[in-house]
């Protein structure tokens, strides 16, 4: 019998530790729920302020990332416009070399010494027509040495057309570099909240640089003039 009573002591005590262990929660949870009420103005405020400072810090961030790439793509551009200028340079060795053995055309030289000044101008979309005008007049040179196989088989001939090909792969790494760069900043451009900042800041896209960086086929023709 006393076994049993001692039993049921235990039971209840066990009972009453349980509901207090909850009455205090419960009282811990009312209090804290009282002192947030009772601050809330002020946990507003401070809410506030770090999501200010969160947002200001962030915003900063995309638009330094904005203009490291833009910077960058000048950069690079600015690499291209001056490995497009080397490459007129040879270009115009090279018409000099032919036309020891062909005739000199004046013409042709004004108009290489005409849109390797121009070089320095152009935007990325504009640079597509100097390209274009690039390759056909050193196509043009080259389908004239052809005829001289005297010419061909110079030492100073094969060194020229040697540093034209290191010059077209070093047009064409600046290249794939831009359109590398480019790529991400329009990406940035099209994303949220990137996008935000970019209209705020009155960031447009970057065009792309879309052109062969070597002749595709020796042209047979008259020069096709674009202007420059």
């Amino acid at each position: 019998m006393s076994n049993d009573s001692s039993g049921l002591s235990g039971f209840l005590f066990f009972i009453m530790f349980i509901l207090g262990v909850i009455w205090a929660l419960i009282y811990t949870i009312l209090w804290i729920v009282a002192v947030i009420i009772a601050n809330l103005p002020w946990i507003i405020i401070c809410l506030s302020i770090i999501g200010v400072i969160v947002t200001t810090w962030r915003s900063v961030g995309i638009y330094n990332r904005f203009y490291s790439l833009k910077n960058s793509s000048e950069a690079t551009l600015g690499q291209i416009h001056v490995a497009m200028k080397k490459r007129f340079d040879m270009i115009e060795q090279l018409h000099a070399i032919v036309g020891q053995y062909a005739g000199y055309e004046k013409d042709t030289l004004i108009r290489i010494t005409r849109i390797r000044a121009s070089v320095n101008e152009k935007k990325p979309r504009d640079l597509r027509a100097i390209q274009y005008e690039s390759n056909a007049l050193l196509g043009r040179l080259i389908v004239t040495a052809e005829a001289y196989p005297a010419l061909q088989a110079s030492t100073l001939f094969a060194s020229l057309m040697n540093s034209i090909e290191t010059i077209e792969d070093e047009i064409a790494q600046h290249r794939y570099k831009y359109n590398e760069i480019s790529e991400q900043y329009n990406t940035m451009t099209d994303t949220i909240p990137e996008r935000f900042i970019g209209d705020i800041a009155g960031l447009k896209k970057i065009d792309y640089l879309e052109f062969e960086d070597r002749i595709a086929s020796i042209p047979t023709g008259k020069l096709i003039s674009t202007g420059y």
